[in-house]
């Protein structure tokens, strides 16, 4: 809204007309309903934003209620269709397979261009065979620590838990930010962020996350059968789940705790500061619980979306401590467009995006 302008001139203070009144900003849109496993969404162009439909394998372009596919790959090869992001008139999607040791097939992964006519161009398919070649986390160590009782390991390893290793090869690219000719991907399945050259495809590795430490405590250890674990230090991985680029040109990357997604080992979701030109990494705000997906309005708020906690959390500009927001179950991801939040939720069920108006 705008204000007068008081100026302070000779002692005396001059007040100066407002400008001419300015339609008031619009209302929300209306909850659209129906979508199947809408883990991601971000803004795109005009006042639309895109929804990833991660279960129906697509991505759908919402605008005033009304939506239309944009892009879907050949049925017949079930592509993962992941996270988005779009520059100009170009969206930018990254989509996978072989994730995980439930997906038998090759590690794959692509970063593909959709311009406004729907048209499509893959930028790279090597992401999954750079996992296979770099494995940029495979020197890093999860699990328990050196000196752990060997029963401890004995009781894991009985309940399918590695007790000790280090990185293996897995990729999944989940979400994307693009700024300039470098897309920022954050790989779920290889625990890192990588950057693709728009132009050459070229990929490199910005950082990896570091582990994600737990003390199992008693009653974890009774819940699970683990007596001699506790007081261990469990190293889980990070698994990035999005990635947005602040005012301060850093990237911000939000990170699962890679062990239990309830309140058993207390909420050890975090969001890390990661330097895009140095790989240095910073955890930024922690104590999240599944955080899976995360942006920035135009004053620098961090708006978190908390998929099995309280909806979405929000941080003021420049702080590290997140407070709840907007009190939605299964609230999967969010994005700004203009003065609205869009957030997905319950998406493991009844897909819905809604958008809240944010002042500022």
């Amino acid at each position: 809204m705008k204000k007068s302008l008081a100026l302070l001139a000779a002692g005396a203070l001059i007040m100066l007309p407002a400008g001419p009144a300015t339609a008031a900003p619009p209302s929300p849109p209306p909850p659209v309903d129906g979508l199947v496993g809408p883990l991601h969404v971000s803004a795109g162009t005009g006042n639309s934003v895109i929804v990833s439909e991660e279960f129906a394998g697509r991505l759908t372009r919402i605008e005033e209620g009304t939506k239309t596919e944009l892009y879907a790959p050949p049925v017949d090869e079930q592509w993962d269709v992941a996270g988005t992001a779009t520059q100009g008139s170009t969206t930018y999607v990254v989509e996978s397979q072989g994730a995980g040791p439930e997906d038998p097939r090759p590690l794959a992964g692509h970063l593909v261009a959709v311009d406004a006519m729907g048209r499509t161009t893959t930028i790279t398919d090597q992401i999954g065979a750079y996992e296979t070649t770099q494995n940029p986390d495979g020197d890093v160590h999860y699990g328990l620590g050196p000196n752990a009782p060997a029963e401890c390991s004995s009781q894991l390893t009985s309940l399918g838990f590695p007790a000790s290793y280090t990185g293996e090869t897995d990729s999944h690219p989940y979400a994307l930010a693009v700024r300039g000719n470098t897309a920022y991907v954050a790989d779920a399945g290889g625990n890192d962020v990588l950057a693709v050259n728009l132009s050459t495809g070229a990929i490199q590795t910005v950082a990896v996350l570091p582990p994600r430490p737990a003390t199992i405590t008693q009653d974890f250890a009774e819940q699970y059968g683990l007596p001699a674990c506790i007081g261990q230090t469990y190293n889980f991985e990070p698994v990035p789940t999005d990635v947005a680029i602040g005012s301060d040109g850093w990237l911000y990357v939000t990170s699962l705790p890679g062990g239990p997604e309830d309140a058993s080992l207390g909420a050890r979701g975090a969001v890390f500061r990661v330097s895009p030109s140095t790989g240095a990494v910073q955890p930024w705000i922690q104590g999240i619980m599944s955080p899976t997906g995360l942006a920035f309005d135009g004053s620098g708020n961090l708006y978190i979306a908390s998929l099995f906690g309280t909806g979405v959390l929000r941080a003021a500009a420049g702080t590290q401590t997140a407070q709840p927001f907007l009190d939605k179950p299964f609230t999967a991801d969010v994005t700004v467009q203009g003065n609205m939040l869009y957030a997905t939720t319950d998406v493991f069920g009844n897909g819905t995006l809604i958008a809240q108006k944010l002042t500022h």
